[in-house]
């Protein structure tokens, strides 16, 4: 038994040291392909990590202690009313309007407090793919139809994807209702509206600190833009007075951390990430030395960063490696793309779909990426199919699915998702294309 386990350690360094040998260094595809990864991760690190994980983070960590149980089960569970669950998850997740990977401490939160599987992925697909913004941008830049059928084929995909996971898995969801109906009714410390009070400051902050630039410098959403970090610090007051009447956290160790807060804000105010990193370096401080649930908050939402930004970060890299940035190569050449895309085909369809499924989308960036894919020639078809799949899914975020819920029911939702945006993809195309 002892040399079997020493030949496996053989095995594993012959590999490593077969893979250093004939590793492609000093070709300029593939050094541009690391280049590529490593500027994506800069990118991402730069531009979603600070102000969309942390902050999805120290929700997720919130819905894991202050949200109690029977709550989760009563709108989201395996035996809640359907039309409520699949409602609230759905508007819940597109009011959220986030990026395939921000969601994912929100959907970990959710389905570990009890949630059922098929609410909980419809909350996971809406989330990203319902965004109103990047609707109202695809159906401008990409033309209405387009836009609309994006706008009806999300909302009807979040539902059916939660609906066929929870019928592909009823027997564990039945199990798992079962054994919920039996747990004790859990403690209230603190009425709803005041848990609701709280989670409401958090998502603002989550929401108006990533409110993006519109191309338009005028109109409504303009108009929120430029107040976006005025409401983004009205939050945080009323966050900070939160933290000192309901959870009992010292006001004089809140005032020491909203002073650098204050100072930066002040001294730099073009530079706002200062005073925001500030501002969650402070509340970490003042939270993580707590004994009480305060406390606890902090150790959950640090569970779920240790758990998710490893995986994330290695997905990113991989995703750069081989796909590169948006108007940069990786591996895989963006010719290849362009060609397999083209007419409105079940290849091209599915290719789409695989390919969106697997690539990294920021928030918004699918729709320049598919103007430029659609002027070289991409059909109709294959771009509906993209933009149902793409925003929603990517690498990094598969990588965490599989960790939260398991292999399984990740191929089960992956496959889902591309399949259905396959179809209407190729419904579309013959229709419109």
């Amino acid at each position: 038994m002892r040399w079997k386990s020493e030949w496996k350690v053989l095995l594993y360094m012959t590999a490593i040291f077969l893979v250093a040998f004939y590793l492609p260094a000093g070709r300029a595809r593939f050094d541009n392909a690391v280049m590529e990864s490593l500027h994506l991760l800069r990118s991402y690190a730069r531009e979603h990590v600070l102000m969309c994980l942390i902050p999805a983070f120290f929700i997720a960590g919130a819905i894991a202690v202050f949200v109690r149980r029977d709550s989760v089960m009563k709108y989201l569970g395996p035996r809640a009313n359907k039309a409520l669950a699949y409602g609230v998850a759905s508007i819940s997740g597109s009011v959220l309007a986030v990026c395939s990977c921000t969601v994912l401490p929100l959907f970990a939160g959710i389905y570990r407090m009890g949630a059922g599987l098929g609410p909980a992925t419809a909350f996971l697909y809406a989330g990203p793919a319902i965004n109103v913004l990047a609707i109202v941008l695809t159906a401008r830049v990409l033309g209405p139809e387009l836009g609309a059928a994006r706008a009806i084929g999300a909302v009807a995909f979040s539902v059916v994807i939660g609906l066929a996971m929870h019928f592909i898995f009823r027997k564990e969801e039945l199990a798992k209702a079962e054994i919920q109906a039996t747990m004790p009714e859990p403690e209230v410390a603190r009425p709803l509206w005041q848990n609701a009070v709280f989670f409401a400051l958090m998502v603002v902050i989550l929401v108006f600190a990533n409110w993006g630039k519109p191309a338009d410098g005028q109109g409504a959403w303009h108009a929120i833009y430029s107040t976006k970090w005025v409401v983004t610090s009205a939050a945080a007051v009323g966050l900070a007075a939160v933290l000192v009447r309901w959870l009992r956290v010292p006001l004089g160790k809140v005032f020491l951390a909203a002073i650098p807060v204050a100072v930066l804000a002040l001294a730099v105010p073009a530079y706002p990430l200062l005073a925001f990193a500030a501002g969650v370096i402070g509340l970490s401080v003042v939270v993580s030395t707590r004994e009480d649930e305060s406390g606890e908050w902090f150790e959950a939402s640090w569970g779920f960063a240790k758990q998710i930004l490893p995986l994330l970060f290695v997905g990113v890299l991989i995703a750069g490696l081989l796909l590169g940035r948006p108007g940069n190569e990786g591996l895989i050449p963006s010719v290849w793309v362009s060609r397999a895309v083209g007419g409105n085909s079940f290849g091209a369809n599915l290719f789409a779909s695989v390919a969106g499924a697997f690539m990294y989308f920021a928030t918004l960036t699918e729709v320049p990426i598919l103007q430029g894919l659609i002027g070289s020639g991409m059909g109709k078809g294959p771009a509906l199919a993209l933009l149902l799949a793409g925003p929603a899914l990517s690498l990094p975020n598969m990588l965490v699915i599989r960790s939260v819920m398991g292999t399984k029911k990740t191929l089960v939702y992956v496959a889902l998702v591309v399949v259905m945006a396959t179809t209407s993809g190729m419904i579309y195309g013959a229709l419109f294309g």
